[in-house]
């Protein structure tokens, strides 16, 4: 495993961490125990960074996070959470002091921390980026000490060039992967700039860039992958990376022969993000061990040669960019 710095917050991770929002819910069945084991296999795999949320099974994912820190007492293991979504309705207005302290609370709760070591707006409304207030909250909870840092979760790169414009949000997390490239184009430069770290979400694009999805696979009633597969529940973009399958299957079938001999798609979707420095780190989910495995090796692939790089760019512009590029 590999580490790249996270931003300015002096922490190290590893360019392959682990999302835990799958073994939290939304994604079909969840069995805690599995959830433990490929947890545990994550960190014997290198992994040293976990990216979880409150409402990831309404806090079921920090608690397992939780028990691994427990479980592995002499293992340094940095926790990002998010905070936002329990508002309901989710508006701007629910994004003040009161109410982001009391998220944390729970959050500090639930991971069994004094203090957090990240904390993420949770893909706020737009709104939210105009209103220093809410950074001032932050920066009041920072004093306070129940967070060591604070960062952003992003839908759009609108958002992200907003976020970066307060001296305090120390990273980004945004979706970026083959499908997703407007970040590069648009936000990198920015960030890198100003020493901001940037987080890689829906990295496999809700698994499409694993190539294992065909236009017969079917999902279960509680996987978003068929509850928001139109933006039914939230941000369609969340869902497949917000790319018509039809479209998405066209361009899976370009990528496969970019896939180098002995490496899975996913590993190669993985490695095409850690081409990109201002990343530092790539973020996929995964509810086994045996996907744990699979993502970690991603790290130790020969980088992607330039041919291949520009293949995929003119995949994602011929099957992909009109679909997302205006939108996200």
């Amino acid at each position: 495993m590999n580490y790249r710095p996270l931003g300015r917050t002096g922490m190290n991770v590893s360019e392959i961490s682990f999302g835990a929002w799958a073994i939290g819910g939304s994604w079909g069945q969840v069995d805690d125990d599995v959830s433990m084991a490929a947890l545990h296999k994550a960190v014997e795999e290198g992994v040293n960074f976990i990216d979880t949320a409150d409402v990831y099974g309404d806090g079921r994912s920090e608690r397992l996070v939780a028990r691994l820190k427990r479980e592995r007492p002499g293992d340094q293991i940095f926790v990002a959470t998010k905070a936002g979504r329990r508002l309901n309705p989710h508006v701007a207005d629910g994004y003040n002091y009161e109410n982001l302290r009391a998220f944390v609370e729970r959050s500090l709760q639930n991971l069994e921390m004094e203090s957090l070591d990240l904390v993420q707006l949770h893909c706020p409304p737009s709104e939210v980026y105009d209103r220093p207030e809410v950074f001032d909250a932050l920066d009041r909870l920072v004093q306070e000490g129940k967070i060591r840092y604070y960062g952003v979760s992003v839908e759009k790169v609108s958002e992200a060039l907003k976020a970066i414009e307060y001296p305090n949000v120390q990273t980004v997390q945004i979706i970026f992967n083959i499908f997703r490239q407007k970040p590069a184009e648009m936000f990198f430069h920015s960030a890198a700039a100003r020493h901001v770290g940037i987080l890689a979400r829906v990295p496999l694009a809700s698994g499409l860039l694993t190539g294992k999805i065909t236009p017969q696979t079917t999902f279960a009633a509680d996987d978003h992958r068929n509850f928001n597969r139109y933006g039914q529940s939230f941000d369609v973009g969340e869902t497949f990376s917000g790319v018509p399958l039809e479209a998405a299957f066209d361009a899976v079938d370009g990528l496969k022969p970019l896939v180098p001999h002995g490496a899975t798609m996913a590993q190669f979707a993985l490695r095409w993000i850690l081409m990109f420095p201002a990343v530092t780190c790539a973020i996929p989910g995964a509810k086994r061990s045996d996907q744990v495995s699979d993502n970690c090796a991603a790290a130790d692939l020969a980088p992607i040669d330039h041919s291949e790089m520009e293949a995929t760019r003119v995949i994602y512009d011929t099957y992909v960019r009109a679909h997302v590029h205006p939108h996200w």
